[in-house]
């Protein structure tokens, strides 16, 4: 039988981001949240705003923030 990838107590911290630091085309989900790539529309969601609503971005500015699942308890890290 094949053992899974992933921890079985493996979830999706979403990460907050600050409204006040998008432009409002960012906010909308209209355009990356990293790069500002409005089209082709991003489709990934990257994390999500205080208010619940998702931030999205581009397949490869998710490849490199390293968008991936984190094992529950353990810390996130972030480089600005």
């Amino acid at each position: 039988m094949c053992e899974p990838d992933m921890p079985t107590d493996a979830v999706f911290e979403p990460y907050v981001y600050d409204p006040s630091l998008l432009s409002r085309a960012q906010c909308m989900g209209d355009a990356c949240a990293v790069c500002h790539t409005k089209w082709p529309r991003p489709r990934r969601v990257l994390g999500e705003l205080p208010d619940g609503a998702h931030v999205y971005g581009c397949d490869e500015c998710a490849g490199i923030i390293g968008l991936q699942p984190v094992t529950a308890g353990e810390p996130l890290m972030a480089a600005r």
